[in-house]
């Protein structure tokens, strides 16, 4: 099933939540605009803890996040009548983020980095229990972005794993 863009809400473009929701019209690029959002999350993580971030801080950014989207996304919802649409890549930022918690326990690299940004990828695509359901059964802004941070939570074990038993060397 594909998603309905909201290229219908004809100002979305006049509104705070529609480039919110996009990050900046990051949402807009295609194809694959939440491979894009992931993407855009990826460097804005490196450069996050390359400056020292930590995982509190790294956390609370999700969290905010989280929340200042989950109103936009319902803002944006009830203005066009579509829900989740392609273009909102918000939280595609919170579930990346969130695949890139290992690294700050860990020496990272490119490859480690890579291969958080791929996880989440296939988490988010995919959808495995519980992420399927949670996607088309949750609705609202909250539904669009706990998918995503599940997924993120998925892909985060999962480079946990491979960073602690040292098989990305």
């Amino acid at each position: 099933m594909s998603k309905q863009p909201i290229s219908n809400w004809e100002d979305r473009k006049q509104h705070l939540s529609f480039w919110w929701a996009t990050v900046g019209g990051v949402g807009l690029l295609k194809p694959a605009p939440g491979t894009w959002g992931s993407f855009a999350a990826l460097i804005a993580g490196y450069m996050l803890i390359d400056a020292g971030a930590s995982a509190a801080m790294l956390l609370a950014a999700v969290a905010l996040i989280t929340v200042v989207s989950m109103r936009a996304i319902d803002d944006i919802e009830a203005k066009s009548g579509i829900h989740d649409a392609p273009e909102i890549v918000i939280d595609e930022v919170a579930g990346q983020w969130i695949a890139l918690l290992p690294l700050l326990y860990f020496p990272s690299s490119y490859l480690a980095y890579g291969i958080a940004f791929v996880l989440f990828r296939i988490f988010d695509i995919i959808k495995p229990w519980p992420i399927g359901p949670l996607d088309r059964k949750v609705s609202g802004g909250f539904g669009v972005m706990i998918d995503d941070i599940v997924a993120g939570c998925f892909a985060a074990l999962i480079l946990y794993a491979l960073l602690y038993f040292h098989l990305l060397q």
